[in-house]
């Protein structure tokens, strides 16, 4: 049996639940003292994770980490990936502009919020072990989940490229060994009508089948007013499928997901009344005018992942991760959220993804580790054209971008104890990263291309570039360990990270002419395509504790990451002809600058009673708080000049912190909790200018929730709020005016007649029900 399990913990990162407290252990663990802990985690309470890519007690990991469980998600009424952000310190996770499916995600400063192919992400996602590549269709369902990791700080050593500022590990749950029916339904603000339906059985003493399903609705928070729609609403289908095999010492799974979402375009709120037609802004800030719908807003996303685990004997395991994904999706980008075709960009975007790992594991009394390969095939599609209509009659600049991407790797870490109380961590990952693009830029003449429908006649091909280029790189990790016993660690580690490289997806070669002033040889325009890895170093300080017998956890941590060559994407209105007018916008990314970021992170929970209301009583409460100093140290802008005191990084606000508290009392033959959460974000800016109407003030959402659990666990119902206080908060937003900075100076419009200068809105005052039958 602890041999069954412990398999199972490798490749399931974790058979453990996850409670509040961490329980007292062997300060050094043999593999036999694991799966022993691990057999009995149930009872003790004790909190695995697999952060360095093999089980371990919270408390013994050397680097930030919080973990989340599923049944505290599902308690707390928590329904997709975005609010986790609101429980960990430091994380920003926002669902990108004009999309209800594709995730923005900042973990101490660092991260990209452009989702166009040939941008690499600076946060890695990974489920069940497998790395997301591309951010489409990556804002996840919570739904049969064992838990949620957030590791913060670059994992550059066990995680590889693109984990620069951290990871987000969504694990989903095991099967249950006996059969089991559980129909979760919602019914709340806005008509949400969501209803989640899973069952599984074995089919033998080896065999286990599952199947879930999900409906996902909601009506829109506001109106769009030219198309008579709704404007962030929801309509999606989602299902997941796993297959187990578990002989004992040989742990086989294969599991399959799928979402279909057809919800309408997410268009944003004008900030300024139109330049041109001076409409107003409207009163509600969900509503819109946005008249962009050649396209449908549709997202399709489909993968699957075999996860072997083979335990040769007591020291050691070997582990294969093989995963398949591909996604596309059709998108009505409408800038400016006005009815006139003044910048509209109709989108499409498609990836796929192949990743092969393997990995061997080994513990011994005083010896721990992992050796790895890791390999990923991945290609990224995207095409748009830019209509600009208002300016230049029937003018729309195409742009397609096709983007490869091959990359290998071989990494090790491995820990050894010195002594009984203190240990050293080493480890390494050597990356070879190729990518290469191709950007074809076309003017057309007379409305949209026909790959959107349209009929314009092609104009002028003013781009065509073909690169390629390989990025190799080694990161290193270090850490030293004291555990003076079970409940206390305090460890030093050193860790670096990179973000991979590559060519700006929406450049233009012809670009190259205008900032260089003159003529470009093809190597001049390959270096004005081309942006080279952003790598980190980062030094962190920190102590674990369960105190009072457990019953007070925290982890304190400071930190210092030191960033060098930091891409810095953007885009620009762009002259093509020379008449002083903008005719498209075009990328222009750059290695422009390094940065300083430092901060502290505090995270808690305790237990203040337990047993005074009857037995089984409790009372408990939360909190995390996170302070960052992030200052650019150089920005050099496109003039040459360095304007790093002009600038601010995105999407960091400079504090955030949470608490929270669950007070269950014993109520007839169940359990009822109340839950309340408040998690505060000081002032953030959306981009590197800060800009007064588009970056947001600090502000805090308040949560809270009554679930009624029977003892029997066949049933619970909950009541749910969510930003109880109706909070308006701007998540995301498109900037292409200037002016208007001090109040008075009037804008100007640096692409297109109208202006455009729109945000989009983080969810307003939700009420919902939730009621689930277990069979």
């Amino acid at each position: 049996m602890k041999t069954t399990l412990c398999a199972r913990a490798l490749l399931l990162a974790g058979c453990a639940s996850l409670a509040t407290f961490a329980a007292p252990a062997a300060a050094q663990d043999t593999a036999a003292d694991v799966a022993e802990e691990a057999e009995t985690a149930e009872d003790d309470g004790t909190i695995y994770v697999t952060a360095r890519r093999r089980e371990e007690r919270l408390i013994d990991v050397p680097l930030s980490v919080t973990a989340i469980s599923g049944e505290d998600l599902l308690q707390q009424g928590v329904q997709d990936i975005v609010a986790v952000a609101q429980q960990v310190p430091n994380v920003t996770l926002e669902v990108s502009r004009g999309t209800n499916t594709t995730l923005t995600a900042f973990i101490r400063g660092v991260g990209q919020q452009d989702p166009v192919g040939g941008f690499e992400a600076g946060v890695g996602l990974y489920v069940d072990d497998v790395y997301l590549n591309r951010p489409q269709a990556a804002v996840l369902d919570i739904y049969e989940v064992e838990r949620i990791e957030v590791l913060r700080g670059p994992q550059g050593t066990l995680y590889g490229r693109n984990t620069i500022g951290g990871a987000i590990k969504y694990v989903t749950a095991e099967l249950p060994d006996e059969t089991s029916v559980k129909i979760r339904g919602t019914y709340g603000s806005y008509d949400q009508a969501d209803l989640i339906v899973s069952a599984s059985t074995p089919i033998s003493d080896s065999f286990k089948i599952g199947v879930a399903g999900a409906r996902l609705s909601r009506g829109g928070f506001g109106e769009n007013l030219t198309l008579g729609t709704e404007n962030y609403n929801r309509d999606a289908w989602a299902a997941r499928g796993t297959i187990e095999f578990d002989s004992g010492p040989v742990f086989i799974r294969l599991s399959g997901d799928y979402i279909k979402d057809n919800s309408l375009a997410r268009q944003g709120h004008r900030l300024i009344p139109s330049l041109l037609t001076r409409q107003p802004v409207l009163g509600d800030v969900f509503d819109t005018r946005a008249g962009l719908n050649i396209v449908d807003q549709e997202v399709e996303a489909y993968g699957g992942a075999l996860n072997i685990a083979i335990e040769l004997n007591d020291t050691i395991t070997i582990k294969s991760i093989t995963g398949y994904r591909e996604d596309s999706s059709t998108t009505p980008i409408d800038f400016d959220s006005l009815a006139a075709a003044d910048l509209d960009v109709p989108a499409i975007y498609a990836n796929d993804q192949f990743s092969q790992e393997f990995q061997l594991l080994y513990e011994s009394e005083n010896l721990s580790g992992v050796l790895g390969f890791y390999y990923l095939d991945a290609n990224a599609f995207t095409a748009f054209d830019v209509a600009l209509f208002t300016t230049v009659a029937g003018l729309t600049a195409q742009t397609l971008g096709d983007v490869n991407t091959k990359t290998w790797s071989v990494f090790g870490d491995f820990t050894y104890d010195l002594t009984d109380t203190i240990s050293v961590s080493v480890g390494g990952r050597y990356t070879n990263d190729k990518r290469t693009s191709q950007v074809l830029r076309t003017t057309f003449l007379g409305g949209f291309s026909n790959l959107f429908g349209g009929t314009g006649a092609p104009l002028a091909v003013t781009s065509n570039f073909n690169g390629s280029a390989t990025f190799k790189d080694f990161n290193p990790r270090a850490s030293i360990s004291w555990q003076p016993n079970a409940d206390h660690n305090l460890y030093f580690t050193y860790s670096q990270g990179f973000k991979g490289g590559g060519f700006d997806p929406r450049g233009q070669t012809t670009a190259c002419r205008n900032a260089r002033g003159g003529a470009c040889t093809p190597q001049e325009v390959f270096d004005f395509m081309a942006f080279d890895p952003e790598t980190v170093d980062s030094f962190e300080l920190g102590w674990k504790a369960s105190l009072l017998d457990n019953r007070l956890n925290i982890s304190l941590a400071g930190f210092i990451a030191q960033y060098t060559d930091v891409q810095i994407p953007g885009s620009v209105g762009f002259d093509a002809n020379g008449d002083g007018v903008n005719e498209s916008f075009i990328g222009i990314t750059s290695n422009a600058a390094d940065a300083d970021v430092s901060g502290i992170e505090f995270e808690g929970k305790a237990l203040v009673g337990k047993d005074f209301a009857g037995d089984g009583s409790r009372f408990s409460i939360n909190w995390s708080l996170g302070v960052l100093d992030a200052k650019f140290n150089t920005f050099i802008d496109a003039f040459g000049r360095d304007v790093a005191n002009q600038r601010v990084f995105q999407n960091t606000p400079d504090i955030t912190a949470h608490m929270g508290f669950n007070m269950g009392l014993p109520v007839a033959s169940g359990m009822l909790d109340f839950i309340g959460l408040a998690s505060l974000r000081s002032d953030a800016s959306q981009f590197e200018v800060p800009n007064p109407f588009l970056d947001q003030d600090g502000f805090v959402l308040v949560d809270a929730s009554i679930v009624y659990t029977a003892d029997s666990g066949l049933w619970s119902l909950g009541v749910h709020g969510k930003n109880l206080f109706d909070k308006e908060y701007i998540v995301a937003g498109y900037n292409f005016v200037a002016g208007g900075n001090p109040p008075g100076t009037p804008f100007v419009s640096t692409l297109g007649r109208e202006g455009t200068l729109t945000g989009f809105y983080g969810d307003p005052r939700r009420v919902f029900v939730t009621a689930q039958i277990n069979f």
